[in-house]
């Protein structure tokens, strides 16, 4: 689990990919933190950072040995500990990550979730999001039509955006970094968590 406590009432929990607590997460982490929040970033299910090259390896890790309703679980086991502490929790997650935030998203005390490229989302259409919540997809997904899950979980506390990218686009050890879209996409986030 990486910890930052910058003293704030506001914490960030990140939830990773499905290559763990690697450099991106790191990342992200410290930059959010630079924005005055707090950050919890548990390890889903840990095993040592896997390498992008891993990636078929990493999913079935994944699937295998901590899976979506786990690391739902463990999550809201971070929202019973650390809800007295601050007056706002936030989640954001990376692919596999963002279907735990959304996941979370009907939870108590979570007031606002960010996601981006959760394709796995379209296998949990069913949620009603109880807080605020953003999220951002590539406009192409090899399994999947993004527009169509777009439209289907079109509520009026959702904002989705289809950004023209691919999945990875915001990380920038990945060979589908989109610098701009990157930087874009993490203001657009900062504002998010600093007004709601």
């Amino acid at each position: 689990m990486l910890k930052i406590n910058k003293k704030s009432d506001k914490l960030i929990i990140v939830v990773h990919e499905i290559y763990g607590i690697n450099q991106h997460m790191v990342d992200v982490c410290n930059l959010l933190s630079e924005e005055n929040f707090d950050i919890i970033c548990p390890d889903l299910f840990e095993h040592i950072p896997f390498d992008y090259s891993q990636e078929e390896m990493a999913y079935h890790f994944f699937m295998d040995n901590a899976g979506f309703l786990n690391g739902l679980h463990k999550i809201k086991n971070i929202l019973i500990d650390s809800k007295d502490e601050y007056s706002k929790i936030f989640i954001i997650g990376f692919s596999i990550g963002a279907t735990v935030a959304w996941l979370c998203s009907e939870e108590e005390g979570v007031d606002g979730i960010v996601g981006y490229y959760g394709s796995r989302i379209r296998d949990y259409v069913n949620i009603h999001p109880n807080c605020p919540v953003l999220l951002f997809f590539p406009n192409e997904e090899k399994s999947f039509n993004v527009n169509e899950l777009v439209s289907t979980i079109d509520q009026p506390n959702i904002d989705a955006h289809i950004c023209r990218g691919e999945h990875g686009f915001s990380d920038p050890y990945s060979s589908k970094y989109n610098e701009e879209l990157a930087k874009s996409t993490f203001r657009e986030t900062v504002n998010f968590f600093k007004n709601n």
